[in-house]
């Protein structure tokens, strides 16, 4: 099969296609505040104004960079993606359009020949969306693991903002997991994922600085060719909280249907609000649907109020499984996996597992995967 990318999606590369407010929570993500204007002019939250060309930006990354970033002029990256093609639109939202780009050695002796993928922000010039865009080069100029998307580079040029991704063949979980056309996901596929997913967030939440992803979900994390995972969309993360501090207090940002209740009600974030995030994405994963669906009865629109009681029975959650696995799982992996689903979900966070002890926990149930072809993206 081709590639299965949509321009309509709007979940490629953490691109949104609409936001809404529900309890101040974004359904996904994109803007806390519309109504403000230029990044050049305003000023950040810490009283200094937010870089706004090159230099400023190198310089306002963080004092140990692991993933020494390049800055792109607008003209190079007109080159790489083909003057922005409609045709290689891989996907497009709130944010502005992902293109399908390739690096040659004509343009940029200093990089091999890549495959890339070029986030182009939409021009908006608001505070917010600078410093979304600021917020992904910083972090993952500063982090590199094998579970987190590669940023290769950015454009900080006049009005143009954009971000240079590693291209991730076969799109987002939640197209894979969702999708209508591609075969199901393999069990053991999905044990893959929600590992991956768990070392990545694990190495956030320990690392020198402490990162807090916030908006992690299917839709935000990535898939190579052979199926490995790797966490994206770095514009909604925060230092996570140092010191004596328990929590960090912010605007509540994040997607209904992931968002940690607490977080919801207080705007106190901690790495157990990602955990709780974890554990709805290890539900899709279960049981193949949606963390929100509207169409669905009343009382089973939020996967995780409806799903909730039911994982630590260990018959009756057999009856949630995707049932596209036609029952090809092992049955005591699901009911381990839907018990882990239950303690992230505990609405006490103090009581989730650390992400940590969720790897730990997971490593015993990776099985030897042969890819198999279920299809290219």
């Amino acid at each position: 099969m081709g590639n299965c990318w949509s321009r309509g999606n709007p979940s490629i590369y953490g691109v949104s296609l609409f936001w809404k407010n529900i309890y101040r929570v974004s359904s996904n993500a994109k803007s806390e505040s519309p109504e403000v204007q230029s990044p050049v002019k305003e000023e950040g939250r810490d009283g200094s104004k937010l870089p706004s060309n090159p230099k400023e930006v190198k310089e306002s990354d963080r004092d140990t960079a692991a993933n020494p970033l390049i800055a792109f002029t607008f003209n190079e990256l007109k080159i790489i993606t083909g003057n922005f093609r409609k045709d290689h639109v891989l996907g497009g939202g709130g944010f502005g359009n992902v293109y399908k780009g390739f690096i040659t050695e004509d343009l940029r002796e200093d990089l091999q020949p890549l495959q890339v993928a070029v986030k182009v922000h939409d021009g908006d010039n608001s505070v917010q969306g600078h410093r979304e865009w600021l917020a992904e080069v910083t972090f993952l100029g500063q982090l590199s693991h094998p579970n987190l998307v590669k940023l290769i580079g950015y454009c900080c040029e006049d009005e143009h903002r954009m971000l240079i991704y590693e291209f991730m063949a076969r799109g987002s979980v939640e197209d894979n997991l969702f999708s209508r056309v591609l075969l199901p996901l393999p069990w053991s596929i999905r044990m893959k994922i929600a590992f991956a997913a768990a070392k990545g967030l694990a190495f956030l939440h320990e690392a020198e600085k402490p990162v807090i992803l916030r908006d992690f979900k299917t839709a935000n994390i990535l898939l190579d060719q052979e199926y490995n995972a790797k966490l994206s969309d770095f514009g909604l993360a925060k230092d996570g909280p140092v010191g004596d501090n328990s929590h960090v207090s912010t605007r509540v940002m994040g997607t209904f249907g992931y968002a940690a209740p607490e977080y919801v009600m207080t705007g106190h974030l901690t790495a157990m609000s990602d955990v709780y995030s974890y554990g709805v994405v290890l539900l899709e994963l279960l049981t193949g649907k949606k963390s929100l669906d509207k169409s669905r009865p009343a009382r089973q629109e939020t996967l995780a109020d409806w799903a909730f009681p039911l994982l630590n029975q260990k018959k009756k959650v057999l009856s949630i499984v995707d049932p596209k696995l036609n029952r090809d799982y092992p049955v005591k992996a699901v009911q381990k996996v839907a018990m882990l689903a239950y303690h992230c979900l505990n609405r006490n966070p103090k009581a989730r597992p650390l992400m940590r002890d969720i790897v730990n926990y997971l490593e015993p149930l990776q099985v030897p995967i042969e890819t198999p072809n279920i299809g290219n993206n």
